[in-house]
């Protein structure tokens, strides 16, 4: 088992996040021999399927490169520009090679663990220059493990280009009896089964490589189970910190709610430790909305508040109690109580009618009749 500075067990699979760091500092999975396998297999098919058109195009700057020029003798300062010219074409004929290889060294990466350029990853580290780390490197398991696999390379490619060429030595006895052309021909035949023989050995080795490059990189990351905590703990937030949130997100539904009072249309009281407001508007509601609701000290402040805003208070302690027990902030009042509500804002609605002279007689609220007990809201 994998073991940190602290002599702890690596047993638990790395997380997401602590994957994305890796990720972020450049520590992502790479494997040289499918980067290798890619640009030279690469490279030799493009060769096989565009050989043909390759040759032509190299025979053509060849000649051109081989021909005399007669004004080079009459004026030798050209000489540059004519040397320029001539590496100019010869990049030309190998340009959809290189172009091939190219795209084949991005192939690699983006197969393992795509492209990504960490700024971390260029600063350096000091602890690179460690000798002993360096030592441990070359002979622990990782070491070993690189001394196997170029053991491994050396054999797949020594066996591939060694049945490739037992399998030409026949064609190769052939090409002294040959014509120059013909002769040409077939050496170029026999290259290209060996250049293949040897990137299917190439493709093979990376076949094996990559997974493994996978696994030791996602072996490298794993974690303690104290690491595993205190992410946890990092990543859910701390208690001291969750219960800082909480108390500012309390204080700021508090102020939202104190902000609502002045538009409610009545604030039903206990009288003392209750304190439930509610709106309604005929036009845009079914029924009565609780827009404010709180006990003790809080219940204090809305009725202070209503009373600074010249809204109605009504003490109702029944209906104050099962309203600040069933009712939501920000919701309809419950069914059951529609009635009793109804009967106190149709008391509030006359009040306001004796206050503005529309009604001479003084109204008067009876008895809320309102079980608080029961159990459910009718809903």
């Amino acid at each position: 088992m994998a073991e940190n500075e602290d002599g702890q067990e690596r047993t638990e699979q790395p997380t997401e996040k602590r994957l994305r760091e890796a990720r972020e500092r450049g520590d992502i999975p790479r494997s040289r021999e499918l980067a290798t396998a890619a640009v030279f297999g690469a490279g030799v098919l493009a060769l096989v399927a565009a050989g043909p058109m390759l040759g032509r195009h190299a025979l053509g700057w060849m000649r051109q490169a081989l021909s005399p020029d007669p004004m080079l003798r009459e004026a030798p300062e050209r000489l540059l520009a004519h040397t320029g010219t001539l590496t100019l074409g010869l990049l030309a004929v190998a340009a959809p090679l290189l172009a091939v290889c190219l795209a084949a060294a991005f192939a690699g990466p983006l197969a393992m663990g795509g492209l990504r350029m960490a700024s971390k990853g260029l600063v350096p580290d000091l602890k690179r220059l460690d000798p002993l780390a360096g030592l441990k490197r070359i002979y622990g398991p990782e070491g070993l493990a690189e001394l196997a696999k170029s053991l491994l390379r050396v054999a797949l490619v020594g066996a591939a280009a060694g049945l490739a060429l037992l399998h030409g030595l026949d064609v190769l006895r052939a090409m002294p009896g040959q014509g120059l052309e013909a002769a040409a021909r077939t050496g170029l035949r026999f290259a290209g089964s060996l250049l293949l023989a040897t990137a299917a050995a190439l493709l093979l080795l990376a076949a094996m490589d990559a997974p493994y490059q996978k696994w030791n990189w996602l072996r490298k990351l794993k974690m303690t189970r104290q690491e595993l905590r205190e992410e946890l703990k990092e990543t859910e937030g701390r208690p001291e910190v969750k219960g800082r949130i909480r108390q500012l997100q309390l204080q700021l539904s508090q102020r939202r709610m104190m902000e609502a009072v002045p538009t409610a249309d009545v604030i039903v009281v206990n009288p003392t430790h209750y304190a439930v407001a509610l709106k309604y508007d005929g036009g845009a509601m079914r029924a009565p909305t609780v827009v404010a609701k709180g006990v003790d000290e809080v219940a204090l402040r809305i009725r202070e508040l209503a009373e600074r805003h010249r809204v109605a208070v009504v003490s109702a302690p029944p209906l104050a109690r099962a309203l600040y027990r069933e009712g939501q902030l920000g919701q309809e009042i419950p069914v059951r109580l529609y009635a009793a509500v109804a009967q106190v804002l149709s008391y509030v609605y006359q009040l306001r009618a004796w206050r503005t002279g529309a009604v001479r007689a003084h109204p008067q609220l009876g008895p809320v009749a309102v079980d608080e007990f029961q159990e459910g809201d009718g809903r």
